[in-house]
């Protein structure tokens, strides 16, 4: 796949591998190597163990096992620098190997992104810190693919929202610098939300201070505005928290909900999809040995099937596996008619990518068909209707009695917690006696623990008691969109259009397809900025009232600022210029005929079928513009919700 214009992810990729194989390389001779759970699979996504191997990496420890041994005299630590219970966990088990070791380690912590105050205090209270060597990995974006770059962060979503804790905000910044250093700056930053503004003023005082450092060099280029970048629109998940609590109904969306998928990652049992090529038993193993094993599956652009299924609405897959697999067959076919040399030679050449794809075939027309089983399930069927009816306005209290035969059938208390959520974040909180009754059957079946529980998602405001006749009351007067306090499901619905009712999933034809009917709130912000004549189009019925020139992010929000009004957060549209004359004379040599990229920041995470519902809007740009998805993490219900749910379990009721 061709680099994206503006943006070269590969290149991003190789600075991080540069960059830690150089701390790693000095440090001489074989080492062990104690890493942070959270960062193994972020790391592996740009950096194999092979090649750690190459630079004198002998073993891998992970730091939450705390089962270091002595074997290298040697140690590197890699950890996070932004929580004082890694710093905690390292400076112990520093002083336990100098305990226990009859030999001198030299021992090295390479902090990632950056080495805090915090950390150095740490250290040097456990009086460790004058006897190692500290280093730091600025390890900010990793692409998970070519349009997708997602911070090396654990858990932003509950930092952001849950512990108020504005690192991830920070790191944003600090990982969109380098952009705008090597491309130029973001002519226009755009965004809705609290802490997307905050963002924004924190690029803004970064680039002061960059310009006013005198080493500052390198920033010189990026004192003119992009060529290559037309703008970066920021996102706070705060505005738009339905999406993220809904089913995700793409390929990927579907099989994230069901097995999980981190860092292109899914770890499937082997029951379903097979042991690896190459690794079958030799015995024949018992169901219940075979249904214990589990095998990571890589999920990204390099397996091409994939890439061809995974933003397809699920409805669509099994007849997309089945044209491939007629494809394969006939190709396979094929060399019964070869008939010169020449001929079967160049089929034993495609030989290998026949078997590849065949393999990757088989794999996820096992996958296709255990999400069909999950899919065709009665409760799967209940929960989405529930969703569905939610979405689309449908009284709430006409809910509930599926909601509570849901609980009584004991499902996951995550599952009852997005239905709660949903309703409460659509209708501006459950009514008080509703919510009453619903936290006391939620102790009762889950456990009196979960009185934190409860308390966490009213922290965040995702479960909350309905506090006025008309919870959708938003000041019109005197601050305008930019004191909006709540999103207002009730009235986007229509001045949005989120709910498509006729939805083409074989042919999209709008973003709704990804949720079966539903537009994600979030994406038609986006659109609102690059798509602009097409979405007033299509909420207005009118072609001719906006020129074609506004559909782009030059006219910024117009034509939606009273849309905006409905919208939680603070509105911003702040132009970044440089040296006029400059820029003119950039404008007359390189003309302005050039594909832009255009950078979507999605504050505390981004579904994965916001990130299809975004390439489809790509698709809808293309020839003219590119998008590329900036996030602090890839999230879905399960995050949402999870980062609110007690541990700890202190007994049923």
């Amino acid at each position: 796949m061709a680099p994206y214009p503006g943006i070269d992810t590969d290149d991003i990729k190789d600075k991080a591998r540069k960059d830690l194989l150089s701390l790693l390389e000095g440090v001489r001779g074989k080492k062990n190597l104690v890493i942070e759970q959270s960062l193994a699979g972020p790391i592996g996504l740009f950096a194999k163990f092979s090649t750690l191997q190459d630079y004198g990496v002998d073993k891998v420890f992970f730091l939450e096992n705390d089962n270091l041994d002595t074997s290298q005299k040697n140690v590197v630590f890699l950890a996070s620098g932004e929580k004082a219970s890694q710093c905690i966990a390292i400076a112990g088990q520093i002083k336990k190997l100098q305990q226990v070791s009859s030999i001198e380690h030299e021992v090295s912590v390479i902090w990632v992104p950056r080495r805090t105050l915090v950390c150095n205090k740490i250290l040097e209270e456990a009086a460790v810190l004058g006897d190692i060597s500290v280093e730091a990995l600025p390890l900010h974006f990793i692409p998970l693919d070519q349009d997708v770059l997602t911070l090396a962060y654990d858990d932003p979503f509950a930092d952001l929202y849950l512990r108020k804790d504005p690192t991830s905000i920070f790191l944003a910044a600090q990982a969109l610098m380098p952009i705008q250093q090597k491309y130029g700056l973001f002519p226009r930053i755009i965004g809705k939300g609290d802490n997307a503004r905050h963002l924004m003023e924190l690029l803004l005082r970064m680039r002061s201070e960059a310009a006013a450092d005198e080493n500052a060099a390198t920033f010189r280029r990026g004192m003119m505005p992009s060529s290559s970048i037309e703008s970066l629109i920021i996102i706070d998940r705060e505005v738009d928290m339905v999406t993220p609590l809904l089913t995700q109904l793409t390929y990927e969306g579907l099989i994230d909900e069901m097995f999980g998928i981190k860092n292109n990652q899914a770890e499937i049992d082997t029951s379903i999809i097979g042991q690896a090529p190459g690794q079958q038993p030799k015995t024949q193993a018992s169901a219940p040995q075979q249904q214990g094993l589990k095998r990571k599956i890589q999920l990204d652009s390099s397996d091409k099937l994939y890439d061809q299924l995974r933003d397809a609405n699920f409805a669509i897959v099994g007849p997309l596996l089945n044209k491939v697999a007629r494809r394969l067959a006939g190709e396979y076919e094929s060399r019964h008619g070869a008939k010169s040399t020449s001929e079967l030679r160049e089929f034993v050449n495609k030989l290998p990518g026949y078997q590849a794809e065949q393999q990757s075939l088989k794999t996820h027309t096992n996958l296709t068909e255990e999400a069909l089983k999950y899919t065709q399930t009665e409760t799967f069927n209940r929960i989405l209707e529930v969703q569905q009816n939610l979405v689309s306005g449908t009284d709430p209290s006409s809910q509930h009695n599926t909601i509570e035969e849901l609980i009584a059938r004991d499902l996951p208390l995550t599952t009852i917690l997005r239905l709660l959520c949903l309703e409460s974040t659509i209708s501006g909180g459950l009514r008080p006696k509703d919510l009453d009754n619903f936290k006391r059957q939620i102790l009762h079946a889950y456990g009196y623990q979960h009185l934190l529980t409860l308390h966490s998602l009213e922290k965040m405001g995702l479960l909350v008691a309905r506090t006025a006749a008309n919870p959708f009351y938003i000041p019109v007067g005197g601050g305008g969109a930019s004191e909006s306090n709540i999103t207002n499901y009730n009235a986007l619905r229509k001045s949005l259009r989120l709910i498509v009712d006729e939805v083409n999933e074989q042919d999209p034809n709008d973003i709704a397809y990804v949720y079966s009917g539903y537009a994600p709130l979030s994406v038609r912000l986006v659109q609102a900025i690059i798509q602009k004549q097409e979405l007033l189009t299509l909420t207005r019925g009118s072609s001719s009232d906006t020129p074609p020139s506004t559909s782009s992010a030059s006219s910024g929000w117009q034509g939606f600022e009273d849309v905006l009004k409905s919208v939680k957060g603070e509105t911003f549209n702040k132009i970044q210029k440089g040296d006029e004359a400059a820029v003119k004379a950039r404008n007359m040599l390189t003309g302005s005929g050039k594909v832009k990229t255009v950078v979507v920041m999605f504050l505390g995470g981004i579904t994965r079928t916001e990130i299809a519902a975004l390439r489809f809007v790509g698709k809808g740009l293309e020839g003219r513009k590119k998008v590329v998805v900036c996030t602090t993490g890839v999230i879905g219900g399960r995050e949402v919700v999870g980062a609110a749910v007690e541990k700890g379990d202190f007994g049923k009721g």
